[in-house]
């Protein structure tokens, strides 16, 4: 069974208990910061080895390391197949700073993007200018509205009202 079905069966095992839940999730949190604070402390460190091998380097228990590596997935420069990774499973961990940051952001984890380690990686200008690219790329912006007696932007010259705003 890969990793990342035990992890997904860990997690829903807490669906119907709030409090456990709450103490899982607080629990993983707190493990996950650790591990990011070791890699922000060696920022161009390249991390490999199995999946057992890493989790033991990092302290933390291989189920929940595999749920780490689906989480900084996105944000390494050569992704790890995390679908299909088992205990054994060679990993590669090469962070792109700049998407790990953006990404932080993104998760909306605060206790991430502004730990101190930052500040020695990024310039503090760097770190806005990320952050507002990302809060932009959430920003839906919609077209101008087309008003009902104007031509139809199909080409049809109709007025939109007969044509396609039926």
């Amino acid at each position: 069974m890969s990793l990342m079905t035990q992890w997904e069966d860990m997690v829903s095992v807490f669906n119907n208990d709030a409090q456990a839940q709450q103490k899982f999730w607080t629990d993983y949190y707190l493990q996950e910061k650790g591990i990011y604070e070791k890699l922000l402390d060696q920022p161009g460190e390249v991390y490999s080895g199995t999946v057992q091998e890493l989790a033991d380097k990092f302290g933390m228990d291989v189920v929940l390391f595999g749920g780490f590596l689906d989480g900084i997935n996105d944000s390494l420069k050569e992704k790890n197949p995390v679908d299909t990774i088992e205990a054994d499973s060679q990993v590669t961990i090469d962070v792109d700073l700049e998407k790990l940051y953006y990404n932080m952001v993104a998760a909306k984890a605060e206790w991430l993007y502004e730990l101190p380690q930052w500040n020695n990686i990024l310039s503090e200008e760097k770190r806005k200018e990320l952050y507002k690219a990302q809060k932009r790329s959430m920003t839906i912006v919609k077209g101008k509205k087309i008003g009902r007696n104007e031509p139809c932007p199909c080409g049809s010259g109709k007025k939109y009202k007969h044509c396609c705003g039926r």
